[in-house]
């Protein structure tokens, strides 16, 4: 078989690990002038170069491995629980997990460890146990919303870490109407300082139908938001009673309000609050050569949706899974650094994970509502890349999502710290996309809000792997039936490969991995220039420098730059 140009240059300068970026440049755009321009699948951000190599390595055999089955039955078990972290729900997935871990191999040797890290939580757990919200007139009574179960689907009606209560009062739909014994109904978010001003003039209870504008049901004609109950918190310890409403009700509490002034409310509601340690669950493939090195892929239990996030332990939980059964038949072999999943509660598992291994972690992957249904939820797979020159400006093909809420930049200049990370996931989406024709994927700058903001905090490279717009993102329309247990599957497997091929790079994925940067930085440099944006252009050239560098590193075995310092930015 014919090999590439830069392989043979490789080989002829015996892999030299001291291979200067002008080198670098120089070999691999002429491998690039030698390679055949291919299509990129259906991903709509910058184009990568096909090949066997890199996470194509992996992808054909996970994709077959990975059980659309198993993912979607975890996500299943999760969903049936309003899960907070510590809480009733997220201690049962918390079993689960470590359950399916023990069966898959996990704790029976040193090669697959398990860990399960009790730390302590700085507030009680909370648990919601049940509520009623009454609208009551001289006539009747009419129950808005309710539930006396962990897997109702009005279970969100209460915000974490609101008090037991049972109230009943005069209905205002403004604060300076609220008098002694009166209940609030807003429109807006729960802040501390309206509720504070409303418990001072009396306030019993306060009511919000809050949404953010992507809730909106996005087919045509839709109303299913009308009907959706925003997932919220409030403040520990919380001393007046809150809940959470739909449009729909908001808008026959205000009708019957305006038939009859004197119209009131009635709410009951009983939650429990529970001293136990926060329980992070740390499964680890332990590497060959250079096992005190590793790759981490994190997914959080707490939040009560079934995309958000029970579809992420569910993909994350089968991952780790079809893993320990790969090297079991020898699918794979032992990659040479360890691989890492931690489950736990968003942010913290990350923070826990990081300040209990002995391991040097090279690169953090955060795995974030996974399982949306396309014709569901309007949401299609994307990848969020850590902080480069994208994340200052955005430039076509690259778009915020709506959840930054805006075009400005989303990262200081002194965050970009240059990689390849974003190269080699982009390269699995597109080789899981050619498994499965037809799979739409994505990719925009960083915005945060996930674990990967965790590892980027501690200078690890980092990306998330999630799914938006979701119109049902945190509300109470989040449930199973929004879930795609095949997307599960395609997006398992990406992330899983990604991980895989970090944890385990050849010499030779390095032509891959730089044609696919020469690419991505071709598009950038005409995008900044047909802007005139001479310093976006000017900076995406330094960053395709550093990524260069540290894609040369990882592939020739070194230990990757700029993964724990910050010295080389931008």
């Amino acid at each position: 078989m014919k090999r590439s140009l830069l392989l043979l240059l490789l080989v002829a300068t015996g892999c030299q690990r001291d291979l200067s970026d002008e080198r670098l440049i120089e070999m691999s755009l002429e491998a690039e002038r030698q390679a055949r321009t291919a299509p990129s699948a259906a991903h709509a951000g910058p184009p990568v170069a096909l090949s066997k190599t890199g996470t194509a390595r992996f992808a054909t055999q996970v994709f077959a491995a990975f059980s659309s089955e198993r993912a979607f039955a975890t996500t299943a078990f999760a969903d049936r629980f309003y899960r907070e972290p510590a809480n009733d729900g997220f201690e049962a997935v918390v079993d689960h997990v470590v359950a399916e871990l023990r069966a898959a191999g996990y704790g029976a040797s040193a090669a697959l460890t398990l860990e399960v890290i009790e730390t302590p939580l700085n507030s009680p757990a909370w648990t919601p146990l049940s509520a009623r919200l009454e609208l009551v007139s001289a006539q009747s009574t009419r129950v808005l919303h309710a539930f006396s179960d962990g897997a109702d689907r009005d279970r969100v009606m209460l915000p974490r870490n609101a008090p037991s209560a049972h109230v009943e009062g005069r209905l205002v739909t403004a604060l300076d109407a609220v008098e002694s014994g009166c209940v609030l109904l807003i429109s807006g978010p729960l802040r501390t300082k309206v509720l504070e001003a409303a418990r001072a003039q009396g306030a019993v209870l306060v009511l919000s139908s809050d949404l953010a504008d992507f809730n909106v049901d996005p087919k045509p004609g839709g109303e299913r938001h009308l009907d959706a109950i925003g997932y919220r918190h409030v403040r520990h310890p919380a001393e007046l009673p809150v809940a959470q409403i739909s449009p729909r009700s908001a808008e026959a509490l205000r009708a019957a309000l305006t038939a009859d002034p004197e119209t009131r409310v009635r709410f009951d509601c009983e939650v429990a609050f529970v001293e136990r340690p926060l329980r992070t669950v740390v499964a680890t493939v332990v590497g060959g050569a250079q096992a005190e090195e590793c790759v981490a892929l994190a997914a959080h239990i707490q939040e009560p949706g079934a995309c958000d996030n029970a579809s992420g332990v569910g993909t994350l939980l089968e991952a780790a899974c079809v893993t320990a059964r790969m090297l079991e038949h020898a699918d794979i072999s032992r990659p040479a650094r360890s691989v890492s999943f931690v489950f736990g509660d968003e942010m913290a598992q990350s923070r826990i994970f990081l300040d209990h291994t002995k391991r040097r972690c090279i690169a953090g992957i955060a795995v974030d509502m996974t399982g949306e249904s396309a014709a569901e939820t309007g949401a299609i797979a994307l990848l969020e890349r850590a902080p480069d020159p994208g994340a200052l400006r955005a430039l076509p093909p690259d778009r915020h999502t709506a959840w930054a809420r805006g075009d400005g930049p989303t990262a200081r200049a002194e965050d970009l710290v240059p990689n390849g990370l974003a190269v080699i996931a982009r390269c699995a989406l597109v080789d899981i996309g050619l498994q499965q024709a037809d799979w739409k994927t994505d990719e925009h700058p960083y915005e945060g809000g996930s674990d990967h903001a965790v590892f980027l905090e501690r200078g690890i490279p980092a990306v998330l792997f999630w799914h938006f717009t979701d119109f049902a993102y945190h509300t109470s329309l989040d449930r199973l039936d929004h879930v795609d247990a095949n997307e599960m599957k395609r997006m398992g497997a990406a992330l899983l490969v990604t991980a895989l091929a970090i944890a385990d790079p050849r010499t030779t994925d390095l032509e891959r991995y730089l044609r696919s940067l020469n690419r991505e930085t071709g598009v950038r440099i005409e995008s900044a220039r047909t802007a005139q944006a001479l310093d976006s252009e000017r900076d995406w050239q330094t960053w395709a420098k550093g990524a260069r560098l540290w894609l040369r590193d990882l592939c020739l075995n070194e230990i990757p730059t700029n993964t724990t310092t910050r010295s080389d930015k931008l």
